[in-house]
């Protein structure tokens, strides 16, 4: 009796043929994102180019490019550029600590959620860029007014996230470790903070976003130097050109601010895609 061999032989060949990884495909940019944005534009030279659209009332693209070219070559954008980054940057530090420092008190703490949490939320509600002529009586017309309404801007989306993100670490995991026999401290520091960082990243992206809208409004009041400088000078002498120019350059830095935190995003919270 002979006993056939060639199903057995097949088998590892088909084992070893469903084990191998499969082939991971190259994910090209979706061009089609790109089709609208493009469309329009053309469709705002077309406008332009047909009188339908003035210069008063706004440059067209073509005039656009070419005002954002000419500030870049005598070094007008680059030093307006550089001091609203940096207005952004003090701003969103104040209100980043600030911001932080309430909501782990209000966080890690029942006290302190009783005590901090209402009079924030309360605030919370008021429109912040309806403080400035508040802060301008406070603070003056310089600097300090503008980066306050930075940070307050910042301050409450960064709370309210790192609050929500402590509240909602999952009792197993606390209870786990508590029977492991951590400290509280270990508990806050392995368990309680790493489960919360997801939604702070959320709250800092939200946070970049109200800080660069912050200083639009902010950079209107007596600015001498900054993006909004020049947008409020070329308003002067209806240079709608610049005056786009300026909003653009606000667009791409507040996109590149969240790329920025959406790129420390996939790198912090990698191993939620295993």
């Amino acid at each position: 009796m002979s006993i056939s061999t060639a199903g057995v032989l097949a088998r590892p060949e088909s084992v070893a043929t469903a084990r191998a990884p499969a082939t991971r495909k190259r994910k090209w940019p979706d061009l089609g994102r790109w089709l609208s944005p493009l469309g329009l534009v053309l469709l705002w030279q077309a406008a332009s180019s047909a009188g339908v659209l003035p210069p008063d009332k706004l440059a067209s693209p073509v005039t656009v490019f070419r005002s954002a070219y000419e500030l870049v070559v005598d070094g007008q954008l680059v030093d307006a550029l550089l001091v609203s980054s940096s207005r952004v940057a003090v701003g969103f530090a104040l209100g980043a600590v600030v911001g932080g420092a309430l909501g782990l008190a209000s966080g890690l703490s029942r006290w302190g959620e009783r005590l901090l949490d209402p009079p924030v939320q309360m605030l919370r509600t008021l429109p912040h860029l309806g403080l400035v002529p508040l802060f301008i009586l406070w603070f003056g017309i310089g600097e300090e007014p503008k980066l306050a309404l930075v940070a307050a801007g910042v301050a409450f989306p960064l709370y309210l996230n790192l609050h929500a993100g402590i509240r909602q670490t999952d009792p197993a995991l606390l209870e786990a470790a508590r029977v492991l026999g951590y400290s509280r401290f270990d508990r806050v520091a392995h368990v309680v903070l790493p489960s919360a960082v997801p939604q702070t990243l959320v709250g800092l992206r939200i946070a970049l976003g109200t800080a660069w809208l912050s200083l639009i409004v902010g950079e209107q009041v007596n600015a001498d130097a900054g993006i909004g400088y020049l947008i409020n000078n070329a308003r002067e002498f209806l240079r709608t050109d610049v005056v786009v120019v300026g909003l653009l350059v606000y667009a791409l830095l507040g996109l590149t601010t969240d790329a920025l935190v959406r790129a420390l995003e996939r790198r912090v919270l990698r191993w939620r895609a295993r």
